[in-house]
């Protein structure tokens, strides 16, 4: 029924006691692998929740798809990122997780049907896909001084029983973007086969140069494109995602009626977020900018040091919050993980975390505070090179 294909990443390694260990020695130490932008030093504006609390929200109003007035507010953030959307083509759920979740339940049935995910990406897939007795069918990025897929290559690994195809960009850990000929690629793949396009763009509003992370595409098929307030706002514990259902009016006509029978089962989406989207989003952009500044500084940081150790390499990233650096494969990663945290008190991520094709790579997090980052990056390339 599940997918047989167990990432390592989901199997019992020794980083996993190291951390336990380290945590429980009371010693501390640099972790570069946080991703929670509530920990890592932003300056939040403590009323910027103050529209929790508006009486407005004591009166309940079960809506299958979410509020109207929120969804709206959720188009106005679409078009502040250049894309015109309807808001009666949103959809609120409690977080991107759910999405996919309720996703599955539309497209695939338990048991047989599969979607292909994306490789190196975050392993929350194989989780979410076994949940819903869905089976994943890996399809690779590679890497030639940029991150880039071959529809030819996804064509091969397609199956009879795929129903939809993931993609994740800006791609967590890999900060890859789909280029503008691979989207258009894996539209026509889609629309010939007659299978869906699920689009997570939940990292779109940080650019790591100059270019923005996402534009406006044409939906040739059915596409479902991701977000929400976790990244956008930095606002994980608020619990509001959002689908855009995009495409062909029939297709996109039959997806909002089933979509509809399945939201009502649920109504997860808590009323006071609902009430307080608006005033939430428009309040978003002085965390992101935050967060936008300090992922570019740490990045070209470590650009610059990592210059200076010519048997290591930053791999090139277009957006997001993460970096992969590609190092000597002189031991596995398990064990230069493991040796980096305790020797130097560092916790980075090994790339199989990630299901990489091979080692060596070690990937880290961009959020932490520029001084925590340098310190924890210069005891880990120093250690790296040795």
């Amino acid at each position: 029924m599940f997918s047989s294909r167990v990432p390592r990443s989901l199997q019992p390694n020794r980083i996993t006691q190291a951390v336990r260990r380290a945590r429980a020695d009371g010693r501390g130490f640099i972790d570069l692998t946080a991703t929670n932008p509530t920990t890592v030093g932003l300056d939040y504006a403590p009323a910027a929740l103050s529209a929790l609390t508006d009486t407005r929200a004591l009166t309940y109003e079960p809506e299958p798809f979410g509020l109207l007035s929120a969804r709206r507010a959720v188009a106005c953030d679409f078009a502040r990122r250049g894309s015109s959307v309807d808001p009666d083509r949103i959809v609120l759920t409690s977080s991107t997780s759910e999405a996919y979740s309720l996703l599955f339940k539309l497209l695939c049935a338990p048991g047989g049907d599969a979607v292909l995910v994306p490789v190196p990406s975050y392993p929350l897939f194989d989780h979410l896909t076994a949940l819903d007795g869905v089976a994943t069918i890996p399809y690779r990025l590679d890497y030639h001084g940029r991150w880039t897929l071959a529809p030819d290559d996804v064509a091969r690994v397609w199956a009879g029983n795929v129903r939809a195809l993931l993609a994740v960009s800006p791609n967590n850990p890999t900060g890859s973007t789909l280029a503008v000929d691979e989207f258009a690629g894996l539209v026509a793949m889609c629309a010939r086969r007659e299978a869906a396009l699920i689009v997570d763009e939940v990292f779109a509003d940080y650019s790591l140069g100059p270019e923005p992370a996402v534009s406006e595409r044409a939906a040739e098929c059915l596409t479902f494109r991701l977000g929400g307030l976790s990244k956008s706002a930095g606002l994980p514990q608020l619990k509001l995602g959002w689908i855009h259902v995009d495409g062909p009016e029939p297709a996109v006509d039959e997806a909002m009626q089933r979509l509809e029978v399945i939201c009502d089962a649920y109504l997860s989406v808590s009323t006071p977020v609902q009430v307080a989207a608006p005033a939430l989003i428009a309040a978003g952009g002085r965390i992101r900018a935050q967060i936008q500044e300090r992922v570019r500084a740490n990045y070209h940081a470590l650009r610059e040091t990592v210059a200076r150790y010519p048997a290591i390499e930053v791999l090139h990233a277009d957006a997001g919050w993460s970096a992969v650096l590609r190092v000597p494969s002189t031991r596995s990663e398990e064990d230069r993980v493991v040796d980096l945290l305790e020797r130097d008190r560092v916790l980075v991520h090994p790339g199989f975390f990630f299901d990489f094709a091979h080692e060596a790579f070690i990937v880290v997090s961009l959020l932490p505070p520029v001084e925590m980052f340098a310190d924890g990056m210069a005891r880990v390339l120093e250690r790296t090179h040795e």
